[in-house]
């Protein structure tokens, strides 16, 4: 899980250089043009805006040009899990800022990027659909609550809405095996918070290897999330 706030060199950086991972939850990336291509009207061409693309990865993505604005959440799957039939769910969830991605027997990852005034959670709250087969559902949730931010002492309304989906869903919040900030800032005046977060079905003390990699920010703002998880034989046959 990465917020490469916009940054296009880092998406490319990790797409090259992470193919040990499996599936690679990207938000707040950049849209540029990629080439121009023939035009009925303009000699120079139109051009093509779109994402970074990979031989090695799978994209999940909404449709540009269907959306009033760029989608924030990106899906990358690794090519060498294409026998497990992933399959892109808009018919569950129409948002241009939700991916749920369904796999062979239907259980479903699920990313999501609430802004600033977090309509994408309010969406997910006001949306009825019958899910029961989640099992991560990861975010830069934008959301600063005393539960899991130490240096902020107030719990904030949008936690609530947060809480009530994750159990909607039946999932429980992860606690990172190092308690370290993800999101950090320049500013003096403010301190660095954890706002990105993963919750799991079937949470266990035992299973929970979710990190936080702040080396591996380097001078970008969002340290890297990674998880293992086990997907026991039975889900994929």
């Amino acid at each position: 899980m990465q917020n490469v706030y916009e940054n296009l060199f880092l998406a490319e950086i990790i797409l090259e250089n992470q193919k040990d991972f499996n599936i690679l939850f990207i938000q707040e990336l950049l849209w540029s043009v990629v080439r121009s291509i023939l035009s009925t009207i303009l000699a120079n061409g139109d051009k093509l805006v779109g994402i970074p693309n990979h031989l090695s990865w799978i994209t999940f993505v909404r449709n540009l040009y269907k959306c009033n604005k760029h989608p924030r959440v990106l899906m990358y799957i690794n090519a060498r899990l294409i026998f497990l039939s992933f399959s892109f769910r808009k018919e569950i969830y129409n948002h241009k800022d939700i991916n749920l991605v369904s796999f062979t027997n239907s259980s479903s990852i699920l990313d999501i990027y609430p802004d600033n005034h977090q309509l994408a959670l309010k969406y997910l709250k006001d949306t009825e659909a019958d899910l029961n087969n989640v099992i991560i559902m990861s975010s830069d949730f934008n959301i600063r609550n005393s539960d899991w931010n130490p240096s902020f002492p107030h719990h904030l309304m949008h936690a609530n809405h947060l809480l009530e989906i994750a159990d909607l869903l039946n999932l429980e919040r992860l606690l990172s095996i190092n308690l370290v900030p993800n999101r950090y800032t320049d500013n003096p005046n403010n301190s660095n918070s954890v706002i990105v977060l993963i919750f799991l079905r079937g949470y266990s003390e035992e299973f929970n290897t979710h990190l936080i990699l702040p080396d591996m920010r380097g001078l970008f703002d969002y340290s890297p999330l990674i998880i293992n998880i086990v997907i026991q034989e039975e889900l994929i046959q």
